[in-house]
């Protein structure tokens, strides 16, 4: 547990030094003015019992060596002050003299408490920050492959729930963690200052208290783990449902789901009841061991006050008590803490399960400079999804500079994944892909994919305006192309595309939000501002992976004439299901389990009467 905690610390805290600084300094300060203000209690009972007798002479502190001497003169000479003040003016006025002092030491102690609160914020919100920004960062970062296994649902919990679950847990134990060690330090201190055989004693009895809570602790995080990966599957099952609901309601599915969902959510629910209920365990347990201890110490010290040789007197034993009854509150709250780092632990770790994920597709030293004016070709490329049989098998293809390459094939004959392996999206286990003969492993993967525009089956649209999604895959802080305005180019471009006409109708025109995954448009409407997208971008190497296959035919028209005007001058790598779009391609490879089978153009593999023959003739 030790070793978690300086792992958090030390991983989360260095950059908000100067805070964590200020607030142990202000903590160490309000602990020690609340001594003083405790300190108050001592005379107030003295006043209170007529225990101020005249028989105490004041003592020369120059004369006086060692600790504990100095305090007993310290001590000692208070008292005198105290007899010479009620002699003078009344034990009344002491009395109203000491509720002065309490009264200042207590406001001074408040608002030293607060700085330490005050300081504190900045680096729980900084951490927390700090902690999302990475977790964003890395999903970024991760290479396509991660995806392909990894569940959406699982991701997103780990973003949401889990990283929810380290505030609500972790996070907030930073306050205690940073308090209560200190307070409780300065506090255990100053009772072996009092009498430190009382103290020791106490000790001693701590490790039995220890024990009793650290059991109930220890199991927590277990089942804190299981409560979060079952938090995973519920969010998961959210979002199947949310993407499959046409179908099912199509089919009539809702009783199942619901059967399903309640499973999960009832298992979800009596993890969660074992998991609360022994964490609000800490707090009752806590205080009741205390109390023994409060029993026990009174005992034992009403034994050595009552003894010959007695080393503390009963003001001071009550001193010592609300001194070591203060300490019970500290100790429930770290108690309470160790709890909630366990909880908490259990989600970093799914957290760290996706930072300290290693991608495969590993960023050159020193990338070089990338140079495309001849051709892309594949080498011999091999590739499978992790253990799987292999998607594609010694695939020998040349790309010439500004010419068009259509892939054709059945589903599942490694049409997408080919063309996934040009932005480097996935590694070849074997084999290579280059551009102008030098391995595109070579190149950083930002300088080669600068090269590229996709066109997706899907149309990868965002919860922002029509301007901002056709600007998505440039930087509009730079001049835009051929001296014009951003949103003049923005315009050429769904001009092009075919899309000015629709975009001019909507309320708002380019400035119009249009929902999430541009829900708010027709099928025909997102693929024509995503072929937009790729217009402005103005890329010399287009991949096009299906992008009509889901239209009707009145948009897929409109689609064509975009992509058409898309294609001049590019090069291109078409997946094409339809295979019309395709008659006027420079060649044409069909695929079949991962081979190129046939090549040729639209004439010649027609006329061999092979794969794609049939596939042609079904279309017809």
């Amino acid at each position: 547990m030790k070793n978690y905690i300086f792992q958090i610390l030390r991983r989360f805290v260095p950059p908000y030094k100067g805070q964590m600084a200020l607030n142990m300094l202000f903590n160490l300060l309000s602990t020690i003015l609340s001594l003083f203000s405790f300190a108050a209690i001592i005379p107030v009972l003295r006043i209170l019992f007529g225990l101020t007798a005249a028989d105490v002479q004041w003592t020369d502190l120059a004369t006086v060596s060692g600790l504990q001497e100095t305090i007993a003169a310290l001590r000692t000479n208070l008292y005198c002050l105290l007899n010479e003040q009620i002699a003078l003016h009344g034990a009344g006025y002491v009395l109203l003299l000491l509720g002065l002092f309490l009264i200042v030491m207590t406001g001074l102690k408040c608002g030293t408490a607060w700085l330490a609160n005050y300081f504190m914020v900045p680096i729980r919100t900084g951490v927390l920050r700090d902690l999302r920004q990475q977790l964003y960062d890395k999903i970024l970062s991760l290479p396509m492959g991660y995806f392909t296994e990894a569940r959406r649902g699982d991701v997103m919990s780990r973003m949401t729930n889990d990283v929810n679950e380290v505030e609500s847990s972790i996070m907030s134990a930073l306050d205690i963690l940073f308090k209560d060690p200190i307070m409780i330090l300065v506090y255990l201190i100053t009772l072996f200052v009092i009498s430190w055989q009382l103290t020791l004693f106490v000790l001693l009895l701590m490790p039995i208290a220890i024990f009793f809570i650290g059991r109930i602790g220890r199991s927590l995080k277990r089942a804190s783990t299981k409560g979060q990966e079952q938090n995973a599957e519920i969010l998961s099952s959210i979002d199947e449902t949310l993407l499959g609901l046409r179908v099912v309601k199509g089919f009539n599915a809702q009783p199942k789901l619901q059967a399903r969902f309640a499973q999960l959510i009832n298992a979800t629910r009596t993890t969660f009841n074992r998991i609360n209920r022994r964490y609000y365990l800490a707090h009752p347990l806590s205080e009741f061991l205390g109390t023994v201890l409060i029993a026990i110490i009174l005992w034992f010290g009403g034994l050595l006050i009552l003894g010959e040789h007695s080393t503390i007197d009963a003001s001071t034993f009550i001193y010592y008590l609300v001194i070591f009854y203060s300490i019970i509150n500290p100790a429930k709250d770290l108690s309470k803490a160790a709890y909630g780092i366990r909880r908490g632990l259990a989600s970093l770790e799914r957290i760290d399960a996706v930072l300290n994920t290693q991608s495969n597709i590993v960023e050159p030293a020193q990338p070089q400079p990338v140079v495309f004016e001849k051709e892309i070709s594949l080498n011999h490329v091999s590739f499978a999804y992790q253990a799987e049989r292999e998607v594609l098998s010694d695939i020998d293809l040349i790309i010439p500079k500004g010419q068009t390459i259509a892939l054709v094939g059945q589903s599942g004959s490694g049409k997408t994944t080919l063309t996934d392996l040009v932005p480097r999206f996935y590694d070849p286990q074997q084999g290579a892909v280059t551009i102008d003969g030098t391995d595109i492993r070579s190149f950083s993967t930002h300088d080669l994919r600068e090269l590229m525009g996709i066109v997706c089956q899907e149309p990868i649209l965002f919860n922002d305006t029509v301007y901002n999604n056709i600007t998505f895959g440039v930087d509009t802080t730079l001049p835009a192309p051929n001296g014009m305005t951003w949103a003049k180019a923005v315009e050429q471009a769904a001009r092009i595309a075919n899309a000015h006409a629709f975009i001019a109708d909507m309320p708002e025109g380019y400035q119009t939000v249009i929902g999430d995954r541009g829900s708010r448009l027709s099928g025909g409407q997102r693929q024509r501002l995503s072929i937009a997208r790729a217009i402005l971008k103005n890329p010399p190497i287009l991949i096009l992976d299906e992008a009509t296959s889901a239209l009707d035919s009145e948009s897929e028209q409109l689609v064509q004439q975009a992509l058409e005007q898309l294609m001049k001058d590019r090069t291109t790598l078409v997946v094409a299901h339809r295979l019309s779009t395709i008659k006027h391609a420079d060649l044409i490879c069909v695929l079949h389990e991962g081979r190129i089978v046939e090549r040729g153009t639209h004439e010649q593999l027609y006329k061999l009467g092979g794969y794609y023959t049939k596939l042609v003739d079904m279309q017809k």
